[in-house]
């Protein structure tokens, strides 16, 4: 028995237990009509989604960029095939189209999340699911992250952390034509904002053929107003930048007073 690895801490369980009760609801309501017969779970880590995606009577595979977690996703989930390949690696395609492409906290963790999504367009033929934290604002925009050392970040540490907005839009750009949200996100801290929290992760569908469903709604591909090229675009939206982040770095008592200051303004 191999020892406890950071993807067995109970932060991962509860939120593979609430995102996990999402998928099984609406793949039990997508692959009969969608004829789904076949996944592949990239990013796979341990295997849990791997598992979870088997028991939906899929034949799966898995890819991991780790070959520690290739080896231990095969040791705990012995019917499933696991590879070793980075997602960012064109060699990826070579494994061919699956009917669901699956993909789960990754593309946050990557140098290169757009290409990415390219390699996981090619290979979906009818579904891609992706989950992702997101960064915060309303910009189709990614900002790039350090991030710490352990084996649940990405390979070399830092990466391109992008919006939901920009997630989406690269889903459009690299040949989806339909994307979805989720009516009901899954019933975990992480998916909502709080009082004094906002939400930091999001599960969206994308497809080329529209798909019907009451647990799904169509988004647009977002667009932004900003001309970087323009030195007159977007100096408003510095400034209102730039306020935000004095705010974010304020006490707490200073942040009960700041939006009283902003609206007078």
């Amino acid at each position: 028995m191999s020892a406890p690895r950071i993807f067995d801490a109970k932060h991962y369980e509860s939120l593979n237990a609430s995102r996990g009760a999402v998928v099984s609801t609406l793949l039990s309501e997508l692959i009969e009509p969608l004829g789904l017969k076949t996944a592949i779970d990239v990013g796979c880590g341990l295997g849990y989604f791997s598992g979870l995606l088997g028991s939906l009577d899929l034949r799966v595979t898995g890819v991991d960029g780790r070959q520690q977690n290739v080896e231990e996703a095969q040791r705990r989930f012995p019917r499933i095939a696991f590879q070793h390949c980075d997602a960012q690696d064109p060699a990826l395609k070579a494994l061919g189209q699956f009917d669901l492409v699956f993909c789960f906290g990754l593309l946050y963790h990557l140098e290169n999340p757009l290409l990415t999504i390219r390699h996981l367009h090619a290979m979906a033929a009818k579904l891609l699911l992706v989950e992702a934290v997101i960064f915060p604002g309303e910009e189709p925009i990614m900002a790039l992250v350090d991030e710490g050392t352990t084996e649940d970040q990405g390979l070399n540490h830092f990466a391109f952390y992008p919006t939901e907005a920009c997630l989406i839009k690269m889903l459009y750009r690299s040949g989806f034509s339909n994307v979805y949200d989720l009516t009901s996100q899954p019933n975990h801290p992480e998916y909502h904002s709080g009082k004094n929290s906002r939400r930091i992760r999001t599960i969206l569908a994308a497809s080329v053929e529209p798909l019907q469903s009451a647990l799904l709604k169509r988004v647009a591909e977002p667009s932004t107003q900003i001309a970087p090229w323009d030195p007159t675009s977007g100096v408003g939206h510095s400034h209102t930048l730039k306020r935000l982040r004095r705010l974010v770095s304020k006490t707490l008592a200073g942040k009960v007073e700041s939006p009283k200051k902003m609206g007078k303004a």
